[in-house]
């Protein structure tokens, strides 16, 4: 674990040092000062400003390098894009819980705060490590960087952390991502939020951010759901009463898949995990458990969709003829997406077979061109018309045994443009 000088971008630099010029004190904060000691490579940084105490004096010097951005004007907070990497720029500030709602906090960013003081608003130790850029220096009020060495994930302040019902689950997504053990008066402490019911007032889209952070930065995302068993959560989705090893198996299976395959497409690894997850649900609880982390209608169905098919790979052998059965599921779901399904499913005891049947699958789908989509039809209406066929609700019977000759006995077109000419005409 490094200990070194921090390494930040060129542009970050210039931009502290115009700061400084003006008499603020800008200290890196939170996860970019915790992925330097993890050697986690970095692309969101968060810089506090101490001595300043106006978001009008922070925005003007900031306004030279790319268009400011108040994402939490009330709170401080100041935003730039340069060249894909996201500063944010946050003055130094305390909090006061004022009622059960993520926005009911009073803020307070006019008094001069120390550094520690400035951190106890922060929810673990790993997060509350500081750097000076201009005395590399690190600062390091609750031991954090001793907590990072011993893997563990610790809270700052009782009083503080309770205020913020959102970090049980952000202490499942960082022991998730950082295998990371809870600290046992941490785990307590987050049990007792659960039992208080304070999650209760989360809003789901919150909810639904930690979940996607532990499906696309975890290797081992099993371990968030063990803990979300272990801490009650899981009472809070009926639907999973008890997860079973074989559906932790699977989420795990499915990040060396997803790997291995290099996909990137964040939107299809999201449903992807939440077909693993939901694997042995009824349709209706399916749908409970999605609309209660989001409203997105075209992810529900997606998921839907594969999970009624997620088996018929199941009794398939390599002396199969696969190239029927694959054109016509294509018609219905993602051929790659089920088969991605299907492997990650698999055990150890036949695991060489089942990748043997997942190349298989994809070296087929991938010659007949319908891996990622569906077969495409050869006959469509203007080809009847041509024909000399009138518009009619008939074409919707005679386009589909079209297609059923394409793919049952592979015709041609032309083949089949004769075939429908002697029996329509």
């Amino acid at each position: 674990m490094q200990n070194k000088q921090m390494s930040i971008p060129f542009i970050l630099k210039q931009i502290l040092y115009d700061l400084n010029s003006i008499g603020a004190k800008s200290i890196l904060v939170g996860g970019c000062v915790r992925d330097h000691f993890l050697n986690i490579s970095c692309k969101d940084y968060d810089i506090e400003i101490f001595n300043i105490y106006k978001t009008e004096e922070l925005s003007s010097s900031l306004s030279k390098y790319s268009n400011v951005k108040f994402i939490g004007k009330s709170f401080g907070v100041l935003s730039l894009k340069i060249d894909n990497v996201n500063f944010d720029f946050a003055l130094a500030r305390s909090e006061i819980k004022t009622g059960f709602k993520h926005q009911d906090f009073k803020v307070n960013i006019n008094s001069p705060l120390s550094y520690k003081e400035a951190a106890l608003r922060r929810d673990f130790t790993i997060n509350s490590i500081g750097y000076d850029f201009f005395k590399n220096d690190f600062l390091d009020p609750f031991n954090g960087i001793k907590d990072l060495k011993c893997k563990k994930l610790k809270h700052i302040n009782t009083k503080t952390f309770i205020e913020d019902p959102l970090r049980v689950y952000r202490a499942i997504s960082f022991a998730s991502r950082f295998e990371f053990n809870l600290d046992k008066t941490t785990f307590k402490l987050c049990k007792q939020m659960v039992k208080n019911n304070d999650l209760n007032y989360l809003p789901k889209e919150r909810i639904y951010t930690e979940f996607k952070k532990i499906f696309l930065k975890s290797n081992k995302p099993s371990l968030a759901f063990i803990l979300l068993k272990d801490l009650g959560i899981l009472k809070c989705f009926c639907e999973f009463k008890d997860i079973n090893l074989e559906v932790l198996r699977s989420l795990d299976n499915l990040v060396k898949v997803i790997y291995i395959l290099n996909i990137k497409d964040e939107y299809r690894i999201l449903y992807l995990f939440y077909c693993i997850l939901c694997q042995k649900l009824t349709k209706k609880s399916i749908q409970t458990f999605l609309y209660k982390l989001t409203n997105e209608k075209r992810i529900i169905q997606i998921i839907n969709n594969l999970l009624v098919y997620q088996n018929c790979f199941n009794e398939i052998t390599l002396e199969s003829n696969l190239t029927i059965k694959l054109k016509k599921l294509s018609l219905h779901v993602n051929i790659e997406d089920l088969a991605i399904l299907y492997l990650s499913k698999i055990s150890n005891t036949n695991k060489n077979k089942c990748q043997d049947i997942f190349e298989y699958i994809l070296t087929i789908s991938t010659k007949l061109n319908i891996k990622n989509k569906a077969i495409k039809p050869l006959i469509n209406g203007k080809d009847l018309i041509s024909l000399g066929l009138k518009p009619s609700k008939k074409f919707k019977n005679i386009l589909q045994h079209a297609l059923d000759l394409q793919i049952e006995k592979n015709l041609t077109k032309d083949k089949i443009l004769k075939l429908l000419k002697v029996t329509l005409l």
